[in-house]
């Protein structure tokens, strides 16, 4: 799973939009204000516990704390290594859908079909050939996958760099979530 811290700017960035002073930010998270200011300066590379604390306070004061259960959508479609391409594009089609987890025969996540990928191979195949191979042939790699407890300021980052966020709980997928889901949650708050 790959995973993207956010940078010294943003953590700032994300405390002004949140409305609150290093001070205030600073008290909440019982960390030091000068950690804070060493932080957003980029001086220091703060331990994950505690740049997690502060994350976690900036999100409290957003009202962006919600859990990825909250917000995740389910079922969710997927599709198995050895189905067509066509099969993967009918119910990518019949859903609404921009991409598919692909599991094995166990439910392990093992790639992702993405309507941009098929896109690239459509143009540079010829179409006929493309919807009889198998998923397997031309599947991107998982997409990033989270707990449930996930919140989500952690999944809108990595939103940033993926057409989605799997949800696993106890190495079961329950749940995706998109870059609608978050812009849906946030219509709520």
């Amino acid at each position: 799973m790959s995973f993207r811290l956010p940078t010294p700017e943003e953590i700032r960035r994300l405390r002004l939009r949140a409305g609150l002073t290093q001070k205030e930010l600073a008290k909440r998270a019982g960390v030091s204000q000068s950690l804070v200011a060493r932080i957003e300066k980029g001086d220091i590379n703060p331990r994950l516990s505690t740049l997690k604390k502060i994350l976690d306070v900036i999100n409290e004061a957003l009202g962006v704390n919600d859990e990825a259960s909250k917000i995740m959508h389910t079922p969710v479609i997927t599709a198995r290594p050895d189905d067509t391409v066509e099969y993967a594009v009918h119910l990518m089609d019949k859903y609404g859908i921009s991409q598919i987890p692909v599991l094995d025969e166990h439910g392990k996540i093992i790639g992702t079909v993405i309507d941009s990928t098929l896109l690239r191979k459509v143009s540079e195949e010829k179409t006929e050939n493309i919807f009889k191979r198998k998923v397997a042939e031309i599947m991107d790699p998982p997409l990033p996958a989270l707990p449930p407890t996930a919140k989500t300021l952690t999944i809108t980052g990595l939103l940033s760099e993926y057409p989605a966020v799997l949800i696993v709980d106890k190495g079961k997928l329950v749940g995706i979530i998109t870059k609608i889901d978050i812009i849906k949650a946030r219509m709520t708050t």
